[in-house]
């Protein structure tokens, strides 16, 4: 359950989420396999993270880490490393519009998570919000989007992606309770790293190292640090429902993108689309009238 209300949270959840919509496209900018830019993404953002869990924010308490908060950074971490082998190889395999869509599946399974396990209730402008996000959600990426035999297995990567990506936010959520921002990423991130290492090797084969190291710096810091990093702050303020509108973000950036730099003008239902994702974003955030 989230802590005490933080002001600044909706704000980081919001741009960490725009952050994360970079991560697609320097995936594709990579010039190694799909696992290996998912290795170097971890690994190359672990330093940077220790740093900051040493120098910003509250120190840990002494004693916190005990075997269970080291099993849940673990648990946290394979979780990741899954999810990010999946989405990577789905990237690579089927559109981004496909790609942006399903892996944002998270963003209706943490809500039904909220309602079902926690017994969120939903008010009427959160199921209001939730039909808001999902319609706007086909609406952006639907033109685009291409659901054909030749982009099915990158599309089911993509969705399984999902469905790991949400076991790590709720797992990130437990360790939130006990341990601050930058030491739980750290620590999950870590053993994501280590996890996917044997697996990049073996699979990455002479695509393991790369020769440009821009994009993977690019998104281990951008996505891995800043993006996560305010993304794991504010699940620890934020109920699901709102982390899971949030990372709605995403797709409405994407699209942005993909007008500048690919010349892919949003048209009316895109423009549409996003509309009703911040219109989302607005009712999820005003308070429920008090029968």
């Amino acid at each position: 359950m989230p802590t005490a209300p933080n002001r600044l949270a909706f704000p980081a959840m919001i741009l960490g989420s725009v952050a994360l919509a970079f991560g697609p496209w320097l995936v594709r900018l990579a010039d190694v396999a799909p696992i290996s830019s998912a290795f170097w993404r971890m690994s190359l953002a672990i330093i940077p993270l220790a740093l900051l869990a040493r120098f910003v924010g509250p120190a840990m308490p002494k004693g916190t880490l005990s075997p269970r908060i080291l099993w849940l950074a673990a648990l946290a971490g394979v979780f990741f490393a899954a999810d990010l082998a999946l989405w990577h190889y789905g990237i690579v395999r089927t559109t981004l519009a496909n790609a942006s869509l399903l892996s944002n599946a998270a963003s209706f399974l943490l809500p039904l998570w909220g309602f079902v396990v926690l017994g969120q209730k939903p008010g009427k402008k959160a199921l209001v919000a939730i039909l808001f996000a999902l319609a706007g959600t086909m609406l952006l990426v639907g033109r685009s989007a291409d659901l054909s035999a030749r982009n099915l297995a990158g599309d089911l990567f993509c969705l399984a992606a999902a469905v790991l990506y949400t076991a790590y936010l709720l797992v990130v959520d437990r360790l939130r309770g006990t341990v601050p921002v930058f030491p739980v990423l750290a620590l999950a991130t870590g053993f994501g790293a280590i996890a996917l290492l044997p697996a990049a090797i073996i699979l990455g084969g002479d695509a393991f190292w790369p020769t440009d190291w821009t994009p993977l710096v690019l998104l281990a810091l951008g996505s891995q640090v800043i993006g996560q990093g305010l993304v794991v702050f504010a699940i620890g303020h934020l109920k699901p429902l709102v982390v899971g509108l949030a990372l709605l973000v995403q797709p409405a950036v994407a699209a942005t993108i993909g007008a500048f730099r690919f010349n892919e003008i949003p048209g009316t239902a895109e423009i549409i689309g996003a509309s009703l994702v911040i219109a989302a974003l607005i009712l999820v955030r005003l308070p429920e009238r008090k029968p």
